[in-house]
């Protein structure tokens, strides 16, 4: 499984760069930055409930107890939600082919560390499979 993960870091990473290098992530449309200042908030604000845990490259659950406050309470994967949505706003204000297709990239790079982070985190916590039951992946109520 930390293989699969950071086979979807990586995935993700190229995505992103891919529209940088289109110059297809960033704009200067007010509702683009909106999106994105929204999804960086939803990031930092599940940095800050999953608390001194460090980011690991690969899926590695880490000590101190399954984390289901927060924006964990809607969703289980709000970070990667919100990298997607960061990408998304962005696509959005320079709709193409390429762009679509690095936006896909990093979205499937995010379903393959979330499928490879349940896993581990199915055995190391117990009580995750009750939570994933009454949470949706990345979108409340949806997916």
């Amino acid at each position: 499984m930390k293989f699969l993960s950071g086979i979807g870091l990586l995935i993700m990473i190229g995505g992103i760069l891919g529209l940088l290098a289109t110059h297809s992530l960033f704009s200067t449309n007010p509702a683009v930055i909106a999106g994105q200042a929204a999804a960086f908030a939803l990031m930092v604000w599940a940095r800050m409930t999953f608390g001194r845990r460090s980011f690991h490259a690969t899926a590695d659950p880490t000590e101190g107890g399954l984390v289901t406050g927060g924006p964990y309470a809607f969703v289980r994967h709000p970070i990667y939600a919100a990298v997607c949505l960061f990408v998304i706003a962005g696509g959005l204000a320079h709709v193409s082919w390429a762009t679509a297709a690095f936006a896909l990239v990093v979205f499937l790079g995010a379903i393959a560390r979330m499928v490879a982070e349940e896993r581990l985190l199915r055995t190391q916590y117990p009580g995750y499979v009750a939570y994933a039951a009454r949470t949706k992946r990345m979108i409340p109520h949806v997916f």
